[in-house]
Parts: structure tokens; C-alpha cells; sequence
């Protein structure tokens, strides 16, 4: 598996996303997951605080037992866990800290991302607060996601010389939603950033298993309610589209979707999830095709 650089950090092409963890399968499911991946040369794990209700981190940190040195790490915090533990204020990003470190089972997070910008507090502030934590050995490395290019050009400038600054951003970014390249991919070469995208398949869109004509698989998380938009009918004709492109050179739209994303310079790990080691498998094999410019041509021209 290649790797790739996110600051001092280097993680496998094709990461693991946590957020099925906890949420569609449980700690047994979990742990043959996480040990099907580590088996695929996948090491980059991602998982957040509110996945899976704080369960992803505990049932990714069981099943890293033994094998953390291989792993990995990055999580997340900002985003709503309740009432009370949400934010960026510098005493709650302490305390989010230390509460991934133990439902994590580990004394280091090796990739610490503010979930979502909060207006509410300073971003110098906030990043003063990460950069205790590295200095607190808690941490390594720290990034920020759902950030935009205005977003990502304040935090650099609030950076203090000699400080933890951001190496990452992780956006959406897919065939089916190229938001990033309107400017936040220019921002990360210009700021020297990683680039993270997470929904690489569309939750599933992508994947080859979307029929039009019956819609999405039962059980699968494209049929989940909150997925779809992810199927409106400009995102499915492309979709279609792209099947037929990566058919007629012997390779399956999953694939297509993966080593498109992995063809982008700035892309560090192309995170998607998985619920089963036969997934974790197939994601694992799906970098390996080597787009020749006439095919990003005409990928470019079906799906913009």
C-alpha cells in the first residue's frame, strides 16, 4: 500500500472511516474490520467523538489492542457530543482530548481535527489550545475539517511562529461533489496542507451497487434517509455515466472512484467506511489504476 505524508504522519492511500462503528455494527464486526484493514496495509484510521454515539473510539480502541504502534490514529472533536461537550473553547478541546484518549484505550492521538469551524471562539485561541496538547506529547499532529479557503487562510495567519499548525483539512469531496477545486485544493498547495476527502463514494453511489431503477441496496447506508441527496438525478446520471466509462476498460466504478481521488496530488488517504473485511478488501484493491491524462479528460467532461 502507499503511503503518503500528512505533516510528520505517514498513512496508507486508502484509510478506514469509523463512523459505522458503533452506529451499523458492533464491537465484534468492529474489531474483524479493523484487523481485516491493519491485514490490507491499511494503517490510517479516522473516527470522531460523536460517532457512533463516543462508541467508535471505544470499540476502535479494543480492537487496536496489541497492534496500536501500527496504527494510525485521527479523531475529532467540535461537534455537538450533547448539550454541554461541543465547541472549541480552549478548556473544552482539553477536555475533549482527554476523553478520546481514554475511550481510545491510548495515551497519543496521532491526527487531533477541530470537526467544524465555531464562530463562537477565536481560531487562535482554539489552535493555542492544540498546540498545548502537543507540546503535552497527547497529540502529534493537528488538523480541521469542513474548513473553507477564507477559513483555512485566518488559521495560518493565526498560527504563532514555532507552534502546531494544521497539516490537514477534510472536506467532502468526490466525482459527484467537486466543491474542493473551486479553491480550497489550491489553498492546501499554497499553505502546504494535506488534503482529506471523506464521502469518496457518495455514501455508496459510487460504489457500483446503486440501481437506478430499484434504488439502494437494503441495508445498505444509501438507503439510510439522511443519504439522499446523495442520489438526486444529476448525481446518479453521472454515476451511470462513470460505471460505463471505467466497464469499458475492464474496472468497476469503486475503482474509478478511488484512484480518481488518489490521482489528486494533494490527496494524503482517500477515508471511506466499511462494514465487513470483504469491503475492507475490495477498498484496499481499488487504488491500483493509473488514470492517463486522456482519462481524467474525459472523466472531467462526464462528470462536471
Amino acid at each position: 500500500m502507499d503511503l503518503r505524508s500528512i505533516g510528520s504522519l505517514r498513512v496508507s492511500v486508502v484509510g478506514l472511516g469509523c463512523n459505522n462503528f458503533g452506529m451499523r455494527i458492533d464491537d465484534d464486526a468492529t474489531a474483524r474490520v479493523v484487523s481485516a484493514a491493519l491485514d490490507a496495509g491499511i494503517n490510517f484510521f479516522d473516527t470522531a467523538d460523536i460517532y457512533g454515539a463516543t462508541k467508535s473510539e471505544e470499540f476502535l480502541g479494543r480492537a487496536l489492542k496489541g497492534r496500536r504502534q501500527q496504527a494510525i490514529v485521527a479523531t475529532k472533536f467540535g461537534m455537538a457530543v450533547d448539550d454541554r461537550r461541543k465547541g472549541a473553547r480552549p478548556e473544552y478541546v482539553r477536555a475533549a482530548c482527554d476523553d478520546s484518549l481514554k475511550r481510545l484505550g491510548t495515551d497519543y492521538i496521532d491526527l487531533y481535527q477541530l470537526h467544524q469551524p465555531d464562530p463562537s471562539v477565536p481560531i487562535a485561541e482554539t489552535l493555542g489550545a492544540l498546540n498545548d496538547l502537543v507540546k503535552a506529547g497527547k497529540v502529534k499532529e493537528i488538523g480541521c475539517s469542513n474548513f473553507s479557503t477564507e477559513q483555512l487562510d485566518e488559521a495560518a495567519r493565526a498560527t504563532k511562529a514555532g507552534a502546531a499548525r494544521f497539516v490537514s483539512v477534510q472536506n467532502e469531496y468526490s466525482l459527484v461533489h467537486r466543491e474542493p477545486e473551486k479553491s480550497v485544493l489550491s489553498a492546501c498547495d499554497r499553505l502546504g496542507l494535506a488534503f482529506l476527502p471523506y464521502f469518496p463514494l457518495a455514501s455508496g453511489l459510487l460504489t457500483g451497487k446503486y440501481d437506478p431503477a430499484t434504488g439502494a441496496p437494503k441495508d445498505s447506508r444509501l438507503s439510510l434517509s439522511w443519504t439522499s441527496r446523495f442520489t438526486n438525478e444529476k448525481n446518479v446520471q453521472i454515476a451511470e455515466a462513470l460505471k460505463s466509462f471505467a466497464a469499458a476498460r475492464n474496472h468497476t466504478l469503486l475503482e474509478l472512484a478511488f484512484s480518481w481521488l488518489a490521482s489528486r496530488p494533494r490527496v494524503a488517504s482517500v477515508i471511506a467506511g466499511a462494514t465487513s473485511p470483504e469491503q475492507i478488501r475490495a477498498n484496499a484493491a481499488a487504488v491500483n489504476w493509473t488514470l492517463t491524462r486522456q482519462d481524467l479528460a474525459e472523466i472531467d467532461r462526464v462528470s462536471t
